[in-house]
């Protein structure tokens, strides 16, 4: 798959996916719609990453409960690969006439595609989506990706908890690890994780962080336009 400028990386969150009540087939038709636009019009080419959702939350909390909360951080990590490889071949039907054949599900191995797009999964117990999402960046020399998220921006504090809290426009990795903290949890609910932000300043990734509902939205930050969002960067 060639990684020009007209190559980007999406890490889909399964939240947009599969929110509560259900798979948002309202969203799935939009981004549908919106990745063949981008193909046609602008000649693009798009890894998309896809998370596990409510789907994931679901299996995580069932298990716990049964188990009465004894059980392995890894074999919950293993419920939400699972699920988020169940969410990505969701996505590769949607696309499937332009879409590579094979879902990434190892990130160790060479992945060759000559489409335009290619949709991967979780991996293995410890990595998110998003440090998938920025491993893809590192495989193919990509400096930039767009974390599709259910939150518009990102916030100086938990705005759950404060509502004082201010919205970031940009923002560095510096500034947002001590945010984000630096331990990874299954289910970690942050709008990008801690272990992936570290791989991400290392890489000098740049991170732009968005409500992925506004598609509109989503077009400008792939433009380099002004959006509504958090842009975090070395």
């Amino acid at each position: 798959m060639s990684t020009d400028n007209h190559t980007f990386v999406l890490s889909l969150g399964g939240s947009l996916v599969v929110p509560n009540g259900g798979i948002d087939t309202q969203f799935l038709s939009a981004f549908n719609t919106f990745i063949r636009n981008q193909i046609s019009s602008k000649k693009r080419r798009f890894f998309v990453v896809v998370g596990g959702g409510a789907t994931m939350r679901q299996y995580r909390d069932a298990a716990k409960v049964v188990l009465d909360g004894k059980i392995a951080n890894d074999d919950l990590d293993w419920l939400g690969i699972h699920t988020t490889r169940l969410n990505a071949h969701l996505i590769r039907t949607i696309f499937i006439d332009i879409a590579n054949a094979h879902i990434i599900e190892h990130y160790d191995q060479p992945f060759e595609a000559t489409e335009t797009v290619v949709v991967a999964s979780g991996w293995k117990p410890g990595w998110s989506t998003d440090y998938c999402a920025v491993t893809l960046c590192k495989n193919y020399g990509i400096k930039a990706m767009v974390n599709m998220t259910n939150v518009d921006q990102v916030y100086d504090k938990d705005p759950k908890k404060f509502p004082d809290a201010k919205p970031l426009v940009a923002t560095t990795w510096k500034s947002y690890r001590v945010l984000a903290g630096d331990k990874w949890t299954p289910g970690l609910n942050l709008p990008f994780d801690p272990i992936a932000s570290k791989l991400a300043d290392e890489l000098g990734v740049t991170v732009k962080i968005l409500n992925g509902n506004n598609l509109d939205n989503l077009a400008k930050a792939l433009d380099g336009k002004e959006f509504k969002g958090t842009t975090i960067a070395s």
